[in-house]
């Protein structure tokens, strides 16, 4: 079984460097989430206003890139508003999953969407108060071990917080 590892970082340089360093060890952008709050840190997150997601749940950013960062990179780069919660910036496979909570108006808002995608209750509920915090919370999908311990190895060294895994369905039965 496939795993996903996840940390937070408290800044959005620390998240683009964590993703640069996940693509130099061979990590593909749809393996790589990142989600965090859409503050005045983050509104140079892009420079593309493009996006294909449902009217009223992602605005404004597409496929933009961090200036001076990897974020850019990754894949379905959106802003997003889940009710109750406030504004996100969100990237990778995180993005599907969030973009239909904001649609459906999910009760449990981010933690549903978190424990949809794998994440233990406790732990996804722990992610949300980080990302409430201002906290940027990054997920990298593993399908072995070797790739398992290379990502925690990663978060690790950049500070990450929060380090944990969860099982997950592979890439190929997700599509």
């Amino acid at each position: 079984m496939a795993k996903a590892v996840f940390c937070t970082v408290k800044t959005s340089m620390q998240a683009s460097q964590v993703v640069d360093q996940l693509k130099a060890a061979g990590f593909t952008s749809g393996d790589i989430s990142v989600l965090m709050p859409d503050s005045a840190g983050t509104k140079s997150f892009s420079v593309d206003n493009e996006t294909k997601a449902p009217e009223g749940a992602a605005t404004g950013v597409g496929a933009g890139a961090l200036l001076g960062g990897g974020l850019g990179w990754l894949a379905g780069i959106g802003a997003l508003a889940i009710p109750g919660f406030g504004p996100l910036i969100a990237a990778g496979p995180i993005m599907a999953a969030l973009t239909g909570a904001a649609v459906g108006g999910t009760i449990g808002g981010l933690t549903g969407a978190l424990i949809g995608m794998g994440i233990p209750e406790y732990e996804a509920k722990r992610y949300e108060d980080r990302v409430k915090g201002g906290n940027a919370l990054i997920s990298v999908h593993s399908e072995n071990s070797a790739q398992t311990d290379r990502a925690k190895e990663i978060f690790k060294a950049a500070g990450a917080e929060d380090i944990a895994t969860s099982g997950e369905p592979s890439v190929s039965d997700r599509r």
